[in-house]
């Protein structure tokens, strides 16, 4: 049961990123989609889980794959969420908390679309991906956030996307 709902799970991820790719007559076009459409697949990861999933669909949709590091990597002291005090409970608990980010897209004017990749921490997602959205122009792109959750003993994607 647990490998089905993984397999369902993948599988939207997957299906969100290839309905982003239909021609004008609703038919697929993913052979075009390598060739017209640049497409990037950012994550942030603190555990390796998003970081499986955001590699997974990045080869499944031939994708560019760009990890969102902290200025300061995440020990596991930071990301102790029983602590109040410690480094994640900290910066979640500060909305305006905007954690440094250590590289940045080489040129991200090239993308088309961004899948944007994340843990889900406190309900929301981590102020570092706030930092990342932030840190560049979207106007242009079409945007598709997706969150992975930790808490359970297989990570479910949850996949927003928009047409």
């Amino acid at each position: 049961m647990k490998k089905i709902i993984v397999f369902v799970a993948v599988a939207a991820i997957l299906s969100c990123g290839f309905m982003l790719f239909k021609n004008n007559n609703g038919g697929e076009v993913m052979a075009e989609t390598k060739s017209n459409k640049k497409v990037l697949v950012a994550y942030f990861s603190a555990s390796g889980v998003t970081a499986k999933v955001a590699k997974k669909l990045s080869n499944a949709i031939g994708a560019d794959l760009f990890e969102i590091k902290p200025a300061e990597p995440y020990t596991s002291a930071d990301l102790d969420w029983t602590n109040k005090k410690s480094r994640s409970s900290v910066e979640m608990a500060d909305k305006s908390s905007r954690p440094a980010i250590a590289n940045k897209v080489a040129d991200m004017s090239q993308y088309d679309v961004v899948f944007v990749g994340f843990p889900i921490w406190w309900y929301r997602e981590p102020s570092i991906i706030d930092t990342f959205m932030e840190s560049y122009d979207f106007s242009d792109k079409q945007v598709v956030p997706f969150a992975t959750s930790g808490s359970s003993e297989w990570a479910i994607p949850a996949v927003l996307c928009r047409s």
